[in-house]
């Protein structure tokens, strides 16, 4: 039951078919992607469904399918707790920085990209923000992107027995052609069908698991016989474990991929609406991620999984005939998809906007941005598949290590950015580096000494580090508290009505 399954016409069929589907809609935003601001944003002319599963599906990536229920299956429901936390960061995200960050990049002279954004919001002429932002967007994006490629390897290796590097390479070259065609509109779309899969599959295969063994009440008496502690919520967590799991909700208020999808919406008029869709999405597809591991444990008393993370896909492979395994597996590959071409493209526009086009070529003309921008997919999806070819990188682990940077350097940043009219690009600048060094450190500085998730102490530090420069360096000029207030005090989104086309 752990091998991989006889490759079948019917499986092979369902996979060509979803991978061609995402190829056409990448070909059919290439047509209506003429600049950059099309390439990166989409013109900010997102509607809110689009921009609510987009969002999501862009940040669950593979883990929601791999790395949740696998860790549900080995660690039981006490790993429930970044689930938790998971969800209270998203909805406060959504209230918190959505509205206002679309209402303060369309008035920060367009701003494409957060650190185009964090340039203007601080009138930063040395450009040091720029610069900075920018290169923590590359560095932990290559680390994210090459756990969503090792998903890929194993999805591929597990269900069709593949060589682990030929796998990989294919969901690679994938992700790539239709990223590289479209940009924004080609991954939103994309992750829009992408949403509606991942739902779907993480949905039905939890009940259909419990409808084998004979109902809920079975399948989890056979956990509990099989392995009792499993069921306990609170189970070998202290208090600092548990503040641990919940702190990954910190991390939302500094991911630019699912900042980006704020910034691309037509109208914040419309934000309420995305975030009841998004919000929903979230929690039904954690529930069923969370039942998926757990219902795997009863399925596979007998013959334990080498492999927790393949959990999701062994189920698949054992309950369901070729048709159908064919749709419920692209549903992974999906997850990883949605979230590697937004990776993807937020970094290679951190490329664009901030290097090429923000220091070296101010004048280049729009179609040689969107050319550097799709040179960039190809160079940063090289780089991160050679890191990727460790088939033994955990997706979990490396995902951790790349939220909890971003959540760190950017969260803090942008949360004050909004909200604190006295913040200083000092201060900004201060916070960045604090947080995203902390998360490099923490670990190899404490030797695990202190058992707590390095996102924490990466957002406290942060913080520390913009309240302390802020308020005791020079202050912020008073052109750029005006500014500021200004932008805040208006009541629509975009009196002009450009970005409402």
């Amino acid at each position: 039951m752990n091998g991989p399954i006889t490759i079948s016409a019917p499986t092979l069929t369902s996979f060509g078919l979803y991978l061609a589907l995402m190829l056409a809609l990448g070909w059919l935003a290439y047509r209506r992607t003429s600049d950059l601001s099309d390439y990166v944003l989409g013109g900010r002319r997102l509607g809110p469904g689009v921009t609510a599963l987009s969002a999501g599906a862009s940040d669950m990536s593979g883990w929601l399918l791999l790395g949740l229920p696998g860790a549900i299956y080995l660690s039981g429901l006490s790993e429930i707790w970044i689930a938790v936390g998971l969800v209270i960061g998203a909805a406060l995200n959504w209230l918190l920085v959505a509205q206002r960050l679309r209402r303060l990049t369309a008035r920060a002279n367009d701003a494409l990209t957060i650190p185009d954004f964090l340039e203007h919001r601080f009138q930063d002429g040395s450009r040091a923000l720029r610069i900075v932002s920018a290169a923590v967007i590359l560095v932990f994006f290559t680390l994210y992107i090459s756990a969503g490629l090792v998903g890929g390897g194993l999805l591929f290796q597990s269900t069709f027995g593949m060589d682990y590097h030929t796998a990989m390479l294919i969901g690679a070259l994938v992700i790539i052609s239709y990223t590289f065609l479209g940009g924004f509109l080609a991954v939103s779309w994309t992750d829009l069908v992408q949403g509606v899969l991942m739902l779907a599959t993480l949905l039905i295969v939890p009940i259909a698991v419990a409808s084998s063994l004979g109902g809920w009440q079975s399948a989890n008496t056979e956990v509990l016989q099989t392995l009792p502690d499993h069921s306990l919520w609170l189970e070998g967590l202290g208090v600092i474990g548990l503040i641990s799991l919940l702190a990954w909700g910190l991390g939302y208020f500094g991911q630019p991929h699912i900042l980006a999808r704020f910034m691309g919406i037509r109208s914040e008029a419309e934000m309420p609406r995305a975030m009841g869709i998004g919000m929903g999405w979230m929690i039904l597809a954690l529930c069923g991620a969370v039942g998926t591991g757990y219902m795997g444990v009863a399925f596979f008393s007998e013959a334990p999984l080498d492999n927790s993370e393949t959990v999701l896909i062994h189920l698949i492979n054992s309950l369901f005939n070729p048709w159908i395994a064919g749709i419920l597996l692209a549903a992974i590959l999906a997850a990883i998809m949605s979230t590697i071409d937004s990776q993807l493209l937020v970094s290679t526009s951190a490329l664009t906007a901030d290097f090429y086009k923000g220091l070296l070529r101010p004048n280049a003309t729009p179609a040689e941005q969107v050319w550097v921008s799709r040179t960039g997919v190809v160079l940063i999806a090289a780089i991160a598949t050679v890191l990727a070819l460790d088939p033994d990188a955990g997706v979990l682990a490396l995902v951790a290590h790349a939220w909890g940077g971003f959540g760190a350097a950017f969260g803090p940043v942008i949360l004050l950015a909004l909200y604190w009219p006295a913040m200083t690009r000092q201060g900004a600048l201060a916070g960045m580096i604090t947080g995203a060094a902390t998360v490099l450190i923490w670990e190899p500085l404490t030797g695990g000494l202190f058992d707590i998730y390095e996102i924490l102490p990466g957002f406290l530090f942060s913080t520390a580090a913009i309240v302390l420069v802020s308020c005791y360096g020079p202050p912020a000029p008073s052109l750029v508290r005006q500014q500021f207030k200004a932008a805040m005090e208006v009541t629509t989104d975009d009196p002009s009505g450009r970005y409402r086309r």
